[in-house]
């Protein structure tokens, strides 16, 4: 006897539904109805995360007058103190302070972009656990249970993603191009709470925050190639991810259909197994060099920028520093759900690397690494900055032979024949 799909408990016994009973048939239609009340397009069911994450966004006023004229205030002079310490001009077309369900609308298409290729990785893995004969059993309802995937890791993506706006600080927060392009945007409560265990005046850390911000919209708002170009890492590493398919047999195996909010306490963390091929493992060393190099950028000029106006720049400096580095739980519990860590590993490198170009080459040499992909630091070069800043070539750039005999140093190239025929005897025609 067929055991049911996801481990669902379906009417008509152990064995699924009987397709010639139509109340049967009714019934379980009106159950994954529940399941995907709204519409997918995709991997995703992101109408479904929307409404969840917005469902869990309780704690979220609107920005009162003085916080909005503060946080635009801040960010004009953040881009101001910013200006002798950037090659590139100022980014923020648009000023604006956010509410947290502001910044999950606003951020959502790229978040589709960074989740999609994870999900369908996840959601075809679903599917292909229900049994080729309850398949057949179900005929045109077959499709209906393949988008059941996508629900539940819209579901699921729904809690993370209203995690993550109870943390983040701005729209360019951890690093990635979210918002939409030249706004640069504040979000004032979680700004607020963030800084009430570091025992330093909210002004400052607001001007800490906005000067973070408005590095980041200099950097992907004059760099064109940038923002695909990190997408494009995020998304190669994601087609390489791999799920065990074990954990979400085990996974699926705990939602009732008759309780949607069993999709929302479903744990999924540890469905995605490590890969160690080369190609992911070289994916994964791509994705890890660009969010370093943007992070480091950033922290580097920022950091030029605050120093001498801001009393408490050093604390600030290195409070986000550890930040970036480890992760809030948002973060890490969305690494554990996508299988995708957003977090910059070689941050102090990277940053140390942008100060050893800007003492070899000054401002305009250094942010002129960004005018092309090739032209920046590979993660080696992040063990020796000052040779990279100086553009010395490392040791291993040149290859020698350890054995010389072989070649033939007196005969020009162009007259040094390329066939295999022996010394003194004609090349074949």
């Amino acid at each position: 006897m067929t055991n049911p799909p996801f481990g669902f408990s379906l009417p008509g016994g152990p064995g699924g539904p009987d397709p010639n009973d139509p109340a049967q048939m009714q019934a379980i239609l009106a159950q994954l109805q529940q399941l995907m009340a709204a519409g997918s397009g995709g991997p995703v069911n992101w109408d479904l995360a929307t409404q969840i994450a917005q469902s869990q966004l309780t704690d979220d006023p609107a920005v009162a007058g003085p916080a909005r004229e503060a946080a635009a205030e801040a960010l004009r002079l953040a881009d101001l103190w910013l200006e002798p310490q950037s090659a590139l001009p100022s980014g923020i077309g648009h000023i604006e302070a956010w509410r947290r369900a502001e910044w999950l609308t606003k951020t959502l298409p790229v978040w589709k972009k960074l989740c999609d290729p994870v999900a369908k990785h996840m959601v075809n893995a679903m599917s292909d656990l229900v049994p080729e004969e309850m398949r057949a059993q179900l005929g045109p309802m077959a499709a209906m249970l393949s988008s059941v995937g996508g629900a539940v890791f819209g579901s699921q993506l729904g809690t993370a993603l209203a995690s993550l706006a109870g943390e983040v600080l701005s729209a360019g927060d951890i690093g990635l191009p979210l918002g939409p392009t030249g706004t640069a945007a504040l979000v004032p409560k979680n700004i607020s709470e963030y800084g009430e265990g570091l025992e330093i005046p909210e002004d400052q850390i607001r001007l800490y925050v906005a000067l973070r911000e408005a590095a980041h919209q200099r950097l992907f708002g004059h760099v064109p190639w940038l923002r695909g170009h990190v997408l494009a890492a995020v998304e190669a590493y994601a087609a390489g991810i791999k799920v065990d398919r074990e954990a979400i047999e085990e996974a699926m195996g705990r939602i009732d259909p008759t309780d949607p909010e069993s999709m929302q306490t479903l744990q999924l963390e540890g469905i995605f197994t490590p890969e160690e091929s080369p190609a992911q493992q070289a994916a994964l060393a791509r994705l890890e060099t660009i969010l370093a190099l943007v992070e480091g950028w950033v922290a580097h000029v920022v950091d030029a920028a605050a120093a001498g106006r801001l009393p408490d720049a050093v604390r600030l400096a290195e409070t986000f520093r550890r930040r970036r580095a480890a992760g809030g739980p948002a973060e890490q519990t969305f690494a554990a759900l996508v299988g995708l860590e957003l977090r910059p590993r070689r941050l102090r490198e990277a940053t140390a690397l942008w100060t050893a170009l800007t003492a070899a080459r000054g401002v305009e040499g250094r942010d002129g690494i960004w005018a092309h992909p090739d032209l920046l630091p590979t993660g080696d070069d992040f063990a020796d900055p000052e040779r990279f800043a100086a553009g010395t070539p490392a040791e291993d750039d040149f290859v020698i032979p350890d054995d010389l005999s072989g070649l033939d140093l007196n005969t020009p190239p162009d007259d040094r024949s390329d066939d295999d025929t022996e010394p003194g005897t004609d090349p074949k025609p």
